[in-house]
């Protein structure tokens, strides 16, 4: 099949495509480099959907064998279903997916649209599903529910197993609904880190549970809660492996020099001037892993005891001597 730039003008140059074969689709209407292209991305996108099915399945389970045995409202619309079923006896699952339509409507705005949606409302349907199933047959099939009487540990648990969840739900570019739509917004419209999310959101929610079910229960929310973002946080994020070191020196080629072999690392430096003193000086920046930090310390000082180091945390990093960027 040939192309050309408009209809058949012979001063056009035609750009040649594969002929499609017939016998695989769209595929083969694909130039040959960008086949492998394709069929990544494809890959990516079914590794995402496991890691959403698995993240909602995991959220689902924390939240049916932990929380609601307890009546351990932490926020958001789980809270709420957990409410609403005290005093109706509908089914949690089916109120969550029902109370979270006008919250999609919501993110379909400002989180992607149909793409979004899509993932979300699969998210929604699942979690809603799983967490009536699980309530319905858990006792069946461990026997004994809840699985602990220490309202404690359900509480501990709850929050990191939902938290773990919610964390590898948002690694697939979605969320599980309810508040979690409402933090992914805060938290890309101004970086709140989302476990300071869901403490601002949520925490009516906890009130009200307090008042009804008792301020005991309604602490143990408040640590279900906590929990439950910090390991979303973690498992969105990964460890805080690596660090990224300023120096400011007047020998900047040395030191330079000297953190490279030290290192084994790459530096940039550029000169600066300082406001308060009207000097020139040289600023560098390195990032290394996090047990390199003393090997830092020491060279900056043997090279120059005068030089100003400051130290901060990075999550990840992507490039050269770190994790390849076509694996990230």
């Amino acid at each position: 099949m040939t192309f050309s730039g408009s209809g058949n003008s012979p001063s056009t140059p035609a750009i040649a495509v594969a002929e499609p074969s017939g016998q695989n689709g769209l595929q083969d209407n694909l130039p040959q480099p960008v086949k492998p292209q394709f069929q990544r991305r494809a890959w990516q996108e079914v590794q995402r959907f496991i890691t959403l099915i698995l993240g909602v399945l995991l959220a689902a389970l924390g939240y049916s064998l932990f929380q609601v045995p307890y009546h351990i409202a932490a926020g958001g619309v789980g809270g709420l279903s957990i409410i609403i079923n005290h005093f109706t006896g509908w089914p949690v699952g089916t109120m969550y997916l029902v109370m979270n339509i006008p919250l999609l409507i919501l993110g379909y705005f400002f989180l992607g649209r149909w793409a979004f949606v899509f993932r979300t409302i699969v998210s929604v349907i699942i979690f809603s599903t799983a967490t009536d199933l699980f309530i319905a047959y858990l006792p069946g099939w461990l026997g004994s529910y809840p699985l602990t009487d220490d309202i404690l540990l359900s509480a501990i648990y709850s929050g990191l197993i939902g938290g773990i969840g919610g964390g590898l739900v948002y690694r697939s570019g979605s969320t599980i609904g309810g508040t979690g739509i409402i933090g992914r917004i805060i938290q890309q419209k101004t970086g709140v880190p989302l476990s300071q999310v869901y403490l601002y959101t949520d925490t009516v929610i906890v009130l009200t549970a307090g008042a009804i079910f008792g301020w005991e229960i309604a602490l143990y929310a408040l640590l279900t809660l906590f929990l439950n973002g910090l390991a979303s946080d973690y498992t969105l994020e990964g460890p805080s492996s690596v660090r990224t070191a300023t120096i400011i020196t007047n020998q900047p080629e040395v030191m330079a020099r000297a953190l490279m072999l030290g290192l084994g690392r790459g530096i940039s430096h550029w000169p600066i001037t300082g406001s308060y003193t009207g000097e020139t000086h040289a600023m560098l920046i390195c990032t290394i892993y996090r047990p390199q930090v003393n090997d830092l310390k020491r060279i900056a000082g043997e090279v120059d005891p005068q030089a100003f180091v400051t130290i901060g945390i990075a999550h990840q990093a992507f490039g050269a001597g770190f994790i390849p960027l076509k694996h990230s």
